[in-house]
């Protein structure tokens, strides 16, 4: 069994033959140079791609090879999907699972290594359908940590970080963010943010966050002008939303995040951790632009043994 080592220290072990593990190589490679991947995105993919390997390896009985891969199965492929079912791996990490194998054969078909077509007749686990969940703290800190890693210009890695920290730590939409030009950034520890109806609301500001702005601001190359967009794109335009929630995919994608950790999600997070630090739904309303309460109460996912703990806590009358 072959293996190969990743910069971030990270020993990714693959079932593969000595050819098989030259185009493993070369993949990752193209991943993290052509596509420029981050090394914990090639990580990730190469993660994928190594439980398929250890799978086949055990299911054929032998050390998967170009031969092998090329022999491969609609039925092969769909009992890779019911094993990995059954140690417990979710539709979300499915579908990611064989878009990385859809990634490699591609890959091995445009070099002309191998040419299978039925993996394109594989179609991922639909998703569930749930309501945005809020990330833990540890989470909502990678989150920042890794949008720092995502561009190789330094002036769009503190993009990046300054959306993300933003969002989390104001509790902003993502078009109230992108929707801010230079002279509406924060300049104290309050800023007025205008939501959905042109509501005005006026949010706290952390000093982490104002810090993540200003480092953002002084490395643009156009120098920020007052009156122009907060984020830019790499032209000078205002960014577009699909840029930053494509930028949040492959955030939660190194990090094995569910696909309900979206921009959006960083907002909920915002609200669901102010509760948790004994912030009252009022407030928690007032900072998030909420026309009534009970939205605001869905939205931190506030159930009634939460409620009743606040109560207990927060009214006099409740203690004893």
């Amino acid at each position: 069994m072959a293996k190969l080592y990743e910069p971030e220290n990270v020993d990714i072990h693959y079932a593969a033959d000595d050819r098989l593990m030259t185009a493993i190589e070369e993949w990752q490679r193209w991943l993290k140079f052509e596509r420029r991947c981050s090394g914990h995105t090639a990580a990730a993919y190469g993660r994928d791609l190594a439980a398929f390997l250890d799978f086949i390896q055990n299911y054929v009985g032998k050390t998967p090879s170009f031969a092998i891969l090329q022999k491969m199965e609609v039925t092969d492929f769909r009992a890779y999907l019911a094993a990995r079912t059954q140690e417990g791996i979710g539709r979300s990490s499915l579908a990611r699972n064989m878009s990385t194998l859809r990634n490699f054969f591609k890959f091995l078909e445009r070099n002309a290594l191998l040419s299978n077509p039925a993996i394109s007749v594989i179609h991922s686990p639909a998703a569930p359908k749930t309501l945005p969940k809020p990330l833990t703290r540890e989470q909502a800190f990678n989150v920042i940590k890794t949008a720092a890693e995502l561009q190789e210009d330094l002036w769009l890695k503190k993009r990046d970080m300054a959306f993300v920290v933003l969002l989390y730590g104001c509790g902003l939409r993502i078009g109230e963010a992108l929707s801010l030009d230079v002279k509406d950034r924060p300049k104290s520890d309050m800023m007025t943010i205008y939501g959905k109806g042109k509501k005005e609301r006026v949010v706290p500001v952390l000093p982490f966050v104002r810090t993540a702005i200003e480092d953002y601001l002084k490395e643009r190359p156009d120098g920020a002008p007052a009156a122009s967009p907060l984020f830019i794109g790499a032209r000078g335009e205002r960014v577009n939303p699909g840029v930053m929630q494509r930028q949040m995919r492959r955030i939660r994608d190194m990090l094995g995040l569910p696909e309900t950790a979206t921009p959006h999600a960083l907002r909920h997070s915002f609200a669901t951790h102010l509760l948790s630090g004994g912030s009252d739904l009022r407030t928690i309303q007032e900072l998030l632009g909420h026309a009534s309460l009970s939205t605001t109460q869905k939205y931190t996912g506030v159930d009634a043994e939460r409620m009743m703990d606040v109560y207990a806590n927060a009214h006099p009358r409740a203690k004893k």
